[in-house]
Parts: C-alpha cells; structure tokens; sequence
C-alpha cells in the first residue's frame, strides 16, 4: 500500500473496511497496522481493501476524519447541553486534550504534518473535519457566551484557536516527539485546569 494518493471510491464494504480498519489502528496504531489483520477484521479480502484505499496512510486518514467527525459531534451535544461557562469549556479541554494525546490523534498528527506537503489534499480534507470544526463549534459558543455577556471577547475567531493550544500545553509538542510517556489523569487535569483558568482569567465578563 505504498501509492500516491488516489481518488477514494465508496462501495457496498466502505463501512466495514473502515470499522475493521479503525479497530486495528486504535489498538496497533499507524506502524503496528498491517494489512492482513485490517482485513481479517473487516471481514474482506485485500482486493476490496485496495480498491477503496490503495494505499495504507488513506485509510488511516479516512479512519481520523471519522474519529474527528465522531468527537466533533459529541462536542456539539455537550456544549448545547450546559450553560455554565466553566463547565462547558472544562468538557469541552478534556475531550480535546484526551483525543490530542491519544495513540490515534498522535499518529495524526504526525503523519499530517509529514505527508501534507507532498500531498496538501491530505492535510486539507483533515483540517476540515478536525481543527475547523471544532473552531467554528468553539466560536459559535463563545459568541453565545458574549451576546449573554458571560465572556468579553473583542477577537472571537482568536480566543477559539487560542483554547484547544492552551490545552495542550507542555504535552503535546513532548509526546508528538517521543520525549515522554503518555499524560497521567492528575497531568491532564493540571493542563485542563490551567487552560480553562487562563482563558477565564482574560475573557471572563
């Protein structure tokens, strides 16, 4: 599966090879994967998996479009479903700050940044269905949270790309690098609570 990128075509097996795909990448991550155990999951032979994704680091971008599609989605439920500023923001640092740390969203990262600039489709369609959805989620909130003078936000499309960084730092540059082990859940909190404790600290009303 070592091809250029390749116009991905759906079919009858889409779902199944991409739900087999994302249970052995979440469980091996991107180098761990092979071919045959995403196959023997998906319950397809190798003809159909390369018809869909000639080649591996595809299938693995679709399986992380879905997962930031998943995550996006219950953000949007959780941020609908409180109106309390603090406690929306505190969900909303550990959902993000928990998938930015996982095997998957590491891997995703990384293969993001090593592959885009030879193929910037690759980069772009990620964009879109991560970081520029959870912006637009962020700032739809964060104006909602202004028009009821909660916060006082003069740049509202800053403040939503300064929060998801605020929440990774002092972990996520270490951990894209290999320098240290996965966060603790006491490492976590301290980032998540320091995040949400800033970002009050200059925009709460």
């Amino acid at each position: 599966m070592n091809a250029p990128h390749a116009v991905i075509k759906q079919g009858r097996k889409w779902d199944q090879v991409l739900d087999g795909a994302r249970t052995v990448f979440m469980r091996d991550g991107f180098e761990g994967a092979s071919v045959d155990d995403i196959v023997r999951e998906a319950g397809v032979s190798k003809a159909t998996l390369y018809s869909y994704f000639p080649d591996k680091r595809l299938l693995f971008i679709e399986v992380a479009k879905m997962e930031c599609q998943a995550q996006s989605d219950a953000a949007v439920a959780q941020l609908e479903g409180s109106d309390d500023v603090r406690d929306v923001l505190t969900t909303a640092a550990k959902r993000m700050t928990k998938f930015f740390m996982s095997d998957v969203g590491l891997q995703v990262h990384r293969i993001i940044v090593g592959e885009s600039q030879r193929f910037p489709e690759i980069g772009r369609e990620f964009f879109e269905s991560g970081p520029a959805r959870v912006h637009a989620i962020l700032r739809k909130f964060l104006q909602k949270s202004v028009d009821a003078g909660e916060l006082n936000i003069d740049d509202i499309d800053l403040a939503a790309d300064q929060f998801p960084e605020l929440c990774k730092a002092g972990l996520h540059l270490k951990m894209v690098l290999g320098l240290r082990e996965p966060p603790s859940e006491a490492e976590i909190d301290r980032v998540i609570e320091g995040a949400v404790d800033m970002f009050l600290c200059k925009y709460g009303a």
